[in-house]
């Protein structure tokens, strides 16, 4: 089974997220920021992770930095989901490594044309 993490800091969208992911057949975690995401990924690395820009602790960009020069972090899709849609946002989330990028709010349908852009239909 696939597995994903969803880093983000509302507990609404972490709620939303799992359920569709879940629909999807994927095995689901959660991180309410980017610390405790870094901490999840070093215990255990996941296939793909749903990553939002503005968080506590650690901004989405901070924490793709971190992940992608870690020992396995460019092995996980990370798709963006946030709120910042302007063309410098998306150019920053690529530039750092992001994988894809989807606009909050988001439907199953979305979400899963963006998973399987990125591999994972």
């Amino acid at each position: 089974m696939k597995t994903c993490l969803i880093v983000d800091d509302s507990r609404v969208i972490r709620k939303v997220s799992r359920h569709i992911l879940e629909s999807l057949h994927f095995q689901v975690e959660e991180a309410a920021d980017g610390r405790d995401g870094l901490d999840h990924c070093d215990r255990h690395m996941p296939d793909i992770i749903l990553l939002d820009w503005n968080m506590p602790v650690m901004t989405g960009i901070e924490f793709i930095t971190h992940l992608r020069i870690r020992p396995g972090g460019q092995k996980p899709k990370v798709v963006f989901c946030t709120t910042e849609n302007d063309i410098e946002h998306i150019r920053r989330a690529i530039s750092a490594g992001a994988d894809e990028y989807v606009m909050k709010p988001f439907d199953q349908e979305t979400l899963q044309i963006k998973l399987q852009l990125v591999g994972f239909g």
